[in-house]
């Protein structure tokens, strides 16, 4: 346009052009945009944070692509943050790329963000419970959420309920978003809703926030100066609740007075990837919107957006194996507009095609409503922001790692399989470990559905704008992941409270691979277990050490000095058990019996560990099970797990296993001790239902004593047999059932004695065994081979 025209334009205004829109609203957006390409200013101002200006050419890199986000935090508090949201329907958006693209200045004019944080910071100290959305994010209406003035209204359910909506949603749609930008007229639509806003600040003022007031009285400020420079060729977008206060006639200095001692912070600011989730209010961010999606879709779409939502909701229910035809699309097209028609709407909304969703592709069932929902209608569109946008240093090596290693940011939550004898893999799992050991939880560690081994880790992944601040917050440790990691690290061990939080911390050092962080971490170790005397620590910590040690085989990492450290605790703890065991209440009892299996587990981990010397630990822990086994003074539920594990460990014959049980439930023993026995031998999930179901003579005995048991004394033990008993699988419990139907329990004394149980042979049925040899041949396919190398074969097979 010539500078004759842009003259004409702007000759049919006066005075600055307050365009009141409603933030992330695709209507405000187009009539946003229909409103520039009219009025043509010479400088546009946009609600947001000063410090932002600078960040503006950043809109137009090719390298952008919205939903973004401005963050700003405080210099000597990073997690101390707020940010200020864009899509690429929000009305601020649009301004930004009209502006780079008609070489246009934009400025943004609302409080400055040093105020904002401040203010922020002073809410938190204050508040005492419940949590508030970021102060600079924005409500539906244009205005920040909540604040502690008071009640404040919402200015879209006002004139909904006056025009006789239930739904404030529905009522925007109707009049805004399913209409033009205005016939003949762009600037029609902000004056009717100036209109409306002014009616409301009349009745409702500040609408129970009186920051808005401050803020509104620096926006003025702002706009006069603007006008100052550019005279008349000013345009200004804005929340719509905030047109009616900019309109208004105010002094220079009634305006500074509201401004006076205001409180600052000295913050950073920069562009930051944002989600169509997190725009959702569902996110607790107030950001005012419900379907983001959704709204994404009606910019993007403006010709025949019915036909098109619906094709893409045929397109994902297709995806998911569900029947969906190009006659289902054209009916539900047609429900959606016959819906509408009878409603009184202009177009079918999101209510519309949903219920025609629902009633022709989805046969009336809610339960794929929930993925349109979360996939189309909510959806995890993740933005992008150049690498050329500030970022603190740490951020900078992250990103520079992320694309190293091949690991994008995505929004959408997927599965990481790692092989940590691959190079890249082992360092993509050290990145991730490290960035867990700095709080920045991208990835969190998951059961692996293939090998267990130690060279196999499995990861869920998923990217949230938050992870932004709380890189910015681990930027004080460090310019690079692993400095800051290994910071972190040494810090952590310092403060560490307990000697269990110590070990923990070990372990992910090997993980994360600091070896730099590891003396450190290696001398607070030894300090603390050389201090700590409580057996229930030192049974805690060493699981921990243990596993760390396993890592050195897949890593390369040197253990030596951490299996040291841990023989020795496995040396202290073997001293200490036996009388750590004594005379122990039903609950404390329980937890040593935890302690227990988790040092028998480490042992036999132990035990097997390079350094020299280690072997001796299994045989000194067998003889500590011995000394629990058989010492009256140790509840009964340790005693049980003490023979358990020393019958497993193949140091207990069959014979002594059960001698030692019929001792246990022999009439002298109360019914609870004895109980509490059962429950430590074949309870807590260590498989002894199939003990059970395989060795006749122990079933034998436990249903002979449970059928012995007095009845005054049942209902006591009755509560502790039935949470032994049910953790089982519904299997092993139904072939339990069975043998014990069939017989065992009426000759206890006989099987103690070693006879055969009623129901089960003494030794294996050969001629039985015999039978399955033909199948047994078949699967193998071992018709082919020599006779009688078939038989030795399946002699060993049957054996």
């Amino acid at each position: 346009m010539t500078g004759v025209e842009q003259t004409a334009g702007r000759a049919a205004w006066a005075g600055p052009v307050l365009l009141g829109v409603r933030h992330h609203g695709p209507g405000s957006a187009r009539a946003v945009r229909a409103a520039l390409e009219e009025v043509r200013p010479r400088v546009v101002l946009i609600e947001g944070p000063p410090e932002a200006d600078a960040l503006i050419p950043l809109a137009a890199d090719e390298e952008m692509r919205p939903p973004v986000a401005l963050l700003a935090h405080a210099v000597d508090e990073p997690g101390h943050s707020a940010f200020w949201p864009l899509a690429e329907f929000s009305p601020e958006w649009i301004t930004l790329r009209w502006a780079l693209e008609h070489h246009v200045p934009a400025r943004f004019i609302d409080l400055p963000a040093t105020h904002t944080l401040a203010w922020g910071r002073q809410d938190d100290e204050a508040a005492t419970e419940g949590e508030r959305p970021p102060p600079a994010e924005t409500a539906p209406d244009g205005d920040p959420g909540p604040g502690p003035a008071g009640l404040r209204i919402d200015p879209l359910g006002v004139l909904a309920d006056a025009a006789g909506y239930d739904d404030p949603e529905r009522w925007w749609e109707d009049v805004v978003e399913h209409r033009g930008a205005g016939e003949g007229d762009a600037l029609a639509p902000f004056t009717a809703l100036e209109e409306a806003m002014g009616a409301l600040r009349e009745t409702y003022g500040s609408g129970g926030h009186d920051r808005d007031l401050v803020r509104e009285a620096y926006m003025r400020l702002q706009v006069r100066a603007a006008q100052r420079e550019f005279e008349d060729g000013v345009a200004v977008v804005c929340g719509a609740w905030h047109v009616p206060a900019l309109r208004q006639k105010t002094t220079v200095a009634a305006d500074r007075a509201l401004l006076k001692g205001l409180p600052k912070v000295r913050t950073d600011m920069t562009w930051v990837p944002w989600t169509h989730r997190r725009l959702a209010r569902t996110s607790g961010y107030g950001a005012g919107i419900d379907s983001p999606g959704w709204y994404g879709h009606l910019f993007s779409a403006p010709d025949r957006p019915v036909e098109r939502w619906l094709t893409k909701v045929a397109g994902l229910l297709r995806a998911e194996d569900r029947i969906v035809s190009s006659a289902h699309v054209i009916e539900a097209v047609r429900l959606a507009e016959t819906l509408a028609a009878m409603r009184g709407r202009p177009l079918p909304g999101l209510s519309e095609t949903t219920d025609a969703v629902r009633a022709v592709m989805c046969e009336g069932s809610d339960v794929p409503l929930a993925l349109i929902r979360d996939r189309l209608v909510v959806g995890d569109e993740l933005g992008e922001v150049p690498p050329s946008a500030p970022a603190v240093p740490l951020q900078r090596d992250l990103t520079r790692l992320q694309r190293r290693l091949r690991l994008k940011p995505e929004a959408l939550e997927r599965e990481l399989e790692l092989d940590l004898r691959k190079d890249n893999d082992a360092a993509r799992s050290r990145l991730l470990h490290r960035l867990r050991l700095l709080g920045i939880a991208w990835g969190e560690p998951a059961a692996s559905r293939g090998s267990t081994g130690t060279f196999r880790e499995t990861w869920r992944l998923r990217w949230e704008p938050e992870l932004s601040v709380r890189v910015a917050e681990a930027g004080v440790w460090g310019t690079t992941v692993l400095s800051a990691a290994t910071a972190k690290a040494e810090a952590d061990a310092v403060g560490a409270e307990g000697l269990a939080g110590v070990t923990g911390l070990a372990e992910r050092c090997l993980l994360a691979e600091l070896p730099d962080a590891l003396p450190t971490v290696m001398r607070v170790l030894a300090d603390r277990a050389a201090l700590d005397t409580d057996v229930g620590h030192l049974a805690q910590a060493l699981p921990a050490l243990v596993r760390s040690l396993r890592y050195g085989d897949v890593r390369g990492t040197d253990t030596a000095a951490l299996a040291e450290v841990a023989a020795g605790l496995a040396e202290r703890i073997f001293v200490g058990l036996p009388p750590a065991c004594a005379a122990l209440d039903a609950d404390a009892a329980e937890e040593m019996r935890g302690h227990v299996d988790a040092v028998h587990g480490a042992v036999a981990l132990l035990g097997d560990a390079p350094a020299a010397g280690h072997g001796r630990l299994r045989g000194r822990w067998q003889s500590v099970l011995r000394v629990l086994s058989g010492r009256d003074t140790v509840p009964g539920v340790i005693r049980g797990r003490a023979v358990r594990l020393l019958l497993d460990d193949g140091q207990l014959a069959q014979d002594e296993a059960a001698l030692l049980m019929g001792l246990v439930l022999s009439p002298g023993t109360p019914p609870a001790d004895a109980a509490a026995w059962i429950e430590g031998f074949v309870g807590g999930g260590s498989g002894g239902g199939m003990l059970l179901v395989h060795d006749g003579r122990l079933l034998g005995l436990v249903d002979a004593w449970l059928t012995g048991v007095p009845a005054e004394a049942f209902t006591d033990v009755l509560p502790l047999l039935r949470r032994t008993f049910s953790a089982y699988e519904p299997g092993v419990r139904r072939t339990l059932g069975e043998l014990v139907r069939r017989g065992p329990g009426t000759g206890g004394g006989a099987t103690a004695a070693g006879t055969a149980t009623p129901g089960f042979a003494a030794d294996f049925d050969t001629e039985r065994a015999d039978a399955v040899l033909p199948v047994v041949r078949l699967l193998l396919g071992l018709d082919d081979m020599d006779d009688n190398t078939e038989d030795n074969n399946l002699a060993g097979v049957t054996g």
